[in-house]
């Protein structure tokens, strides 16, 4: 597993994009879309839709995986 980010390749409404993220946020990213029972272009598009403007999608990307490991860790008692 790689620190560096790492450009993958996601399709958003039609149109393809990327998006630069490092191994274990990919990794997560990917845990979460299986999850929630849903594709990962979709989660994607989900994000993409509810982002401020000046926020990059890798970020939000970033942001909402933050998120839900501290969704988890709370609903854990932690």
């Amino acid at each position: 597993m790689t620190t560096r980010p790492i450009k993958r390749s996601l399709t958003l409404k039609g149109h393809r994009t990327s998006v630069s993220l490092e191994d274990p946020f990919w990794a997560e990213f990917r845990r979460i879309a299986k999850d929630r029972d849903i594709a990962i272009n979709a989660l994607a598009a989900q994000i993409d839709a509810e982002r401020e403007l000046e926020t990059g999608l890798a970020s939000a990307i970033r942001l909402f995986v933050l998120a839900d490991l501290k969704a988890q860790l709370e609903g854990a008692g932690n």
